[in-house]
Formats: C-alpha cells, sequence, structure tokens
C-alpha cells in the first residue's frame, strides 16, 4: 500500500478497458479504520489490512463491490452501502451488513447522496482534511482533470449531472477518486471546470 495525505492508505488496480487505476482507500479512525471501494489487494497488502485492522468497508456505488467480500472475510469488517443500490450489490455477490443514509456521519466522514449513474451513489466529504471523496459520480481522467462516465452506463445522466454540480456548495480543496488519478489540491476548481462543460438540461 502506498499513503496519501500523510497517514491515508491506497492500492490500486489497472483496468486496460479503462485505460486507468480503480482505486481503494483505507481511512485512519481511532474508532475503527475505514475501508472504501476495495479493489482486489495482493498478498501483501491484504497482509497489510489484517494487521492494520479493517472495521467498516463503504461502497459508492453498486458497482464497486470488488474485493470487499474477501476483505470482510480476513478482517471481520461490516460492509455497508446505499439502500437504494443494495439489491443490484446483492445480486452481484455482496455481503452485506447494513446501509449508508445521505447525512449520516461515519468516523470523519459525511454522506452525500450524489445520484444519478445509480440511485444510491454517493459520496463522502471529510471536513477535517478538505477532502471529497468519490465513487463513480466523476473520474479522475484524464489525469489532473475531472470528466464523467459514458452515458450509456448512466441511469439518469441529466440527475448526475445536477448531483456533481451541487458538490461545488461543498468545502473541498481535495478529491479522491474511485476511478482515475486523485486531485490533490485545487480540486474545487478542476469540478468547477468539469460543470462549466455541462450542456443545458
Amino acid at each position: 500500500m502506498e499513503t496519501i495525505l500523510g497517514d491515508v492508505f491506497t492500492w490500486s488496480w489497472f483496468s486496460d478497458p479503462h485505460g486507468y487505476n480503480f482505486n481503494s482507500l483505507l481511512i485512519p479512525d481511532l474508532d475503527g479504520n475505514i475501508c472504501i471501494d476495495p479493489v482486489d489487494p495482493n498478498d501483501q497488502v491484504l497482509k497489510e489490512l489484517v494487521q492494520t485492522g479493517v472495521d467498516s468497508i463503504l461502497l459508492t456505488n453498486r458497482n464497486h463491490v470488488r474485493a470487499a467480500n474477501k476483505i470482510r472475510e480476513r478482517t471481520g469488517a461490516r460492509c455497508y452501502i446505499h439502500p437504494a443500490d443494495a439489491e443490484y450489490a446483492k445480486g452481484q455477490g455482496a455481503v452485506l451488513d447494513g446501509e449508508i443514509q445521505d447525512g449520516e456521519t461515519i468516523g470523519p466522514l459525511k454522506v452525500i447522496g450524489v445520484s444519478g449513474k445509480s440511485p444510491g451513489e454517493i459520496a463522502l466529504l471529510w471536513p477535517a482534511r478538505k477532502t471529497l471523496i468519490v465513487g463513480d459520480a466523476v473520474v479522475g481522467n484524464p489525469p489532473g482533470q475531472l470528466s464523467l462516465l459514458r452515458e450509456r452506463v448512466m441511469d439518469d445522466p441529466a440527475r448526475l449531472r445536477r448531483s456533481v454540480n451541487q458538490l461545488l456548495q461543498l468545502d473541498f480543496d481535495t478529491i479522491l477518486v474511485g476511478d482515475g488519478v486523485h486531485i490533490i489540491g485545487d480540486a474545487k476548481n478542476r469540478l468547477k471546470e468539469l460543470v462549466a462543460g455541462f450542456k443545458p438540461a
């Protein structure tokens, strides 16, 4: 695993079809470390996760089940997703222990609804670090910029654009992305550039 923002652990898996990394995060918290959208870890990363400890696994959307079951099994962590995406995730084999609700606070993170790509898509705001964590709401591609996934994979493209626009009301300077390259610093301006290019509904 590597570290970003000082003490946040991350590991990635490169997707050849997409041409960029799928990323995972481990957020340190005294009440229990939080793993977000875990991709398949190699043996060394899995060993480190077991040693460090994982209390909760948060899935930002129905398509980010990834390696959640493996990490849940090896660490004893409990896995959570927004209820609107739960049935689909279960259909993908996810073992779920509970739900994430919009506005809820989990450790240092506040849950922000960003529906559109799927009905239960969430982002996570870390106010103390001025950091926004996203799954599929936006992607960090090309590096240094933000973009949306192709509309054909979205349930409701117009709704997603509205959700992304509303993220500009939040206070953040860094965006950690589930897909692509993280933007450390000046991330809000990168998001403003993306939103400025949206076509009127």
